[in-house]
Parts: C-alpha cells; sequence; structure tokens
C-alpha cells in the first residue's frame, strides 16, 4: 500500500469541521485518507464521506485506508473544480462540512517517477493527473524564456526568475532537460547556496507545479461551486501551503456574502507537529461557515 504521511492539522481539521455527526462531508483533496479517516472515525454510522482527488493513486490508497468505512465512503477520481458536477453524479444535495487540503502530498513528492521534487532524481513530470498532456518536461523545453521567467516570478515569487529562466533556454540549446536533477543544477548554478535554509530550485518547482495543475485558477471555482451545497452552519475548512493559496482563500472569505469567518487570523501548526512532520511546517488553516438564513429570508 503507498504510504502517506500524517495528515496535518488533523485535531485541529475535525474540531472545527464536524459540527453534525450524521452529516455529509466531502474531503476534495482524500490524497491518502488521512484526514477522511479521521473524519469518518469522529461521525456516527449515519455520517458519509465523499473523497475526491485527480490523482488515480491517491483514490486507490484511500480505498484501501477507508476500505473498513464501506457503503459510507464514495471516492471520485476528478478535479476539485467539477465539484459540483461531482455532487450531483453522487447524487447529493446539501453537505454538512468540506475540507481542502492543497498543495502535493507527501506520496507524490516521495516517489520519483513523478517529478515533483529535486530530492531525488526521475522524470519531469509534475501532474497530478497523469493522464494530462501537458507535464514539466514540455514547459521547460517548449517554453519561450519570458514565458518561464513569468510562471516562476507569479506562481513562485521567485526574485531571481529571469536570470534562472535564461539559464534554463541556454542549456536546453545543448540537449533537452529532461530530470529533476537536471533541472535542480541548472537552477542551483544561478543561485548557489540556501536561502534561509531554502534550497533555491524550491520556488521554481513550486512555481512549475502550480502551473501544470492549474491549481490557482482551480481554487476558486472550486470555493465558489462547493458553498451552494452547504447547509447552513456548515464550515468550509481550507489548509494552504503557500501565500498566493492563502490569499485566494482569505479574499474568498472576505468577499463571500454567505459565509461567516471562523478564525480572522490563519490558524497555524503546533511546534510539537512541526517537529514530528517538517512538511507542516507551512500550512495555514482558514475556516469559513455557512450562515444561517434570517427568518422570513427566501431559500
Amino acid at each position: 500500500m503507498f504510504h502517506y504521511h500524517q495528515p496535518v492539522m488533523v485535531v485541529e481539521v475535525i474540531q472545527y469541521l464536524v459540527t453534525d455527526p450524521n452529516g455529509v462531508y466531502v474531503d476534495a483533496t482524500v490524497g491518502g485518507g488521512g484526514h477522511a479517516k479521521a473524519i469518518l472515525d469522529k461521525v456516527a454510522q449515519q455520517g458519509v464521506l465523499v473523497g475526491i482527488d485527480r490523482d488515480r493513486e491517491a483514490i486507490d490508497a484511500a480505498r484501501q485506508v477507508l476500505a473498513v468505512f464501506g457503503s459510507r465512503v464514495k471516492l471520485v477520481q476528478g478535479s476539485f473544480s467539477t465539484i459540483a458536477e461531482i455532487l450531483h453524479q453522487e447524487k447529493i444535495e446539501t453537505i454538512h462540512g468540506v475540507l481542502f487540503d492543497l498543495g502535493v502530498s507527501s506520496r507524490q513528492l516521495d516517489a520519483p517517477e513523478r517529478g515533483f521534487s529535486f530530492s531525488q532524481d526521475g522524470p519531469l513530470d509534475m501532474r497530478m493527473d497523469q493522464s494530462q498532456k501537458m507535464d514539466a518536461c514540455q514547459v521547460v523545453n517548449t517554453y519561450s524564456e519570458k514565458e518561464l521567467a513569468d510562471i516562476f516570478f507569479y506562481y513562485g515569487e521567485e526574485r531571481k526568475s529571469r536570470k534562472i529562466a535564461h539559464s534554463i533556454v541556454a542549456a536546453r540549446q545543448r540537449k533537452p532537460i529532461a530530470t529533476t536533477g537536471e533541472l535542480e543544477k541548472i537552477i542551483w548554478k544561478c543561485n548557489p547556496g540556501r536561502r534561509g535554509g531554502i534550497h533555491p530550485a524550491t520556488r521554481v518547482f513550486m512555481a512549475l507545479r502550480i502551473y501544470i495543475n492549474h491549481e490557482l485558477d482551480e481554487l476558486p471555482k472550486a470555493l465558489e461551486s462547493v458553498v451552494q451545497f452547504m447547509n447552513e452552519g456548515a464550515r468550509l475548512v481550507v489548509l494552504s501551503y503557500h501565500s498566493l493559496e492563502d490569499r485566494i482563500v482569505k479574499n474568498f472569505f472576505r468577499n463571500s456574502q454567505q459565509l461567516e469567518v471562523i478564525n480572522r487570523k490563519p490558524m497555524i501548526p503546533s511546534r510539537q507537529e512541526i517537529q514530528s512532520n517538517p512538511r507542516a511546517r507551512s500550512a495555514r488553516m482558514r475556516v469559513a461557515q455557512k450562515m444561517m438564513r434570517e427568518e422570513g429570508t427566501p431559500a
């Protein structure tokens, strides 16, 4: 069975998400099923969970982890931007809570063949949905210098975006850049050494992943869609791992006419959790609740 790490801020997620033990809950990024299992452990026998993920490997792993819950679990491979279609397909009209745990899973990071990380050499891929045609190799080897610089700057907030893009274009003229290790070496030469403990390739790899998987485009669509299914008092919990995602969530919560913000400032993992799971260190959790309709207000 695939290994997925301990879900991030699981105690806090359950505390804020589960308000009705008999409710229907959605894990829009089910991963290996860690949060989903904690939700199902908390709710009563009538409680139901819908788990969504673009990654077929994640769905397969979650199916094994959650098999004990039988028909109370519905797993669907798909993008969370199509959450409305998925819920209609499952004949679900209202939900009592929804969780978005954004970013990339440990399984994806730790599998060299998926190409998400430079810690182990592997093919330049980075597709969450492996049936998708465009991958990181195509982007790195065919996009113009300006297009690459824009991706690195906008999606990764990389200050040396132009220098790195120029070096990539120069290197691929000699031979195509095929692996994560080759790309990491090019970036390292542009800015050798670590900045505040962060490897210089971190922001570029993150930017490519976000761009290839349309992560920032899909998030607002998903948030807007799912609110329409939320029962009065239902909770929307979002875990984000970088400032661009968190800004989208913060602004969506603030501007929504249907949501009440539960925590004005994002919650962060405890020091103990970060020590046991360093990948949790950048997590930020925001929570909002579907407003109650005033008496006499039409549905």
